[in-house]
């Protein structure tokens, strides 16, 4: 038996890469590029794919909704980049199909709220994400944090200062419990050097590491829990979004 036990559920590992239902299991005839964007902007990856003429290579059907799956050229070769699903588990999902259709350079991006005082809309590059969601730990063995893709950051950070835009790299938060970032949690997560918090990092480099792919990720800063006792949504970044893409898809062709 691969399992190593745990007398918690969530703290149990197999070993075993494979699975009963393996991503790609569809046998679609396809090969994607290598080089993706996988991007938590909502609609701004629709506008991009449209205002572009790309073209949708594939769909990823959930329960809920299809996830077009865009190709375009850039700079002579060509890309994949599709929306990605909220939370760990549905985010981690199709990065895994994606893989398994030959996509093995990732860059996401998207938006955090901050637990420091950062103004909001500005760039940040994790280097390290805090396991505080469920689904890495099917990807791999317990621990408390995940380091992020150094050739990913990297290539990131180039793309940042090629457009002359400001960074920081950060330590991030990622979490299931968006209702769930108490007082306490927030000041203990703050002293552990977490910065920023959102719902997918360390899920996402879980899942790369196991199946050895590229993956490293862009974020913005968006609401703010830095004073606990006055929260505050500001406009979620809104304004940083259409840049973030771009600065993606740039980062990626740098992998």
């Amino acid at each position: 038996m691969s399992i190593i036990k745990n007398e918690i559920p969530l703290l149990e590992y197999d070993t075993d890469p494979t699975a009963v239902i393996m991503p790609g299991h569809e046998g679609f005839d396809m090969v994607l590029p290598e080089k993706a964007v996988y991007a938590f902007l909502g609609e701004e990856v629709d506008r991009y794919a449209r205002s572009r003429g790309a073209r949708v290579a594939a769909r990823f059907e959930s329960e809920t909704k299809l996830y077009p799956v865009y190709v375009l050229e850039e700079g002579g070769e060509e890309i994949c980049f599709m929306q990605a699903p909220v939370g760990a588990p549905a985010a981690a999902q199709i990065l895994d199909w994606l893989i398994s259709y030959g996509v093995k350079k990732v860059i996401s991006s998207g938006s955090c709220g901050v637990l420091a005082d950062l103004p909001e809309g500005i760039f940040l590059v994790p280097s390290r994400a805090l396991r505080d969601e469920g689904t890495s730990y099917h990807y791999l063995p317990p621990s408390r944090f995940i380091d992020i893709s150094e050739e990913a950051r990297g290539a990131v950070e180039k793309a940042l200062t090629e457009r002359g835009l400001p960074y920081r790299e950060v330590v991030t938060w990622s979490t299931d419990g968006f209702y769930r970032e108490t007082r306490d949690k927030v000041e203990y997560r703050k002293s552990e050097g977490c910065s920023v918090v959102e719902m997918e990092c360390s899920a996402l480099a879980a899942c790369a590491s196991l199946r050895g792919i590229l993956w490293g990720q862009l974020l913005y800063t968006a609401d703010t829990l830095a004073d606990a006792e006055n929260y505050d949504e500001r406009d979620w970044g809104a304004k940083a979004a259409g840049l973030a893409l771009k600065v993606s898809i740039e980062a990626v062709r740098n992998l």
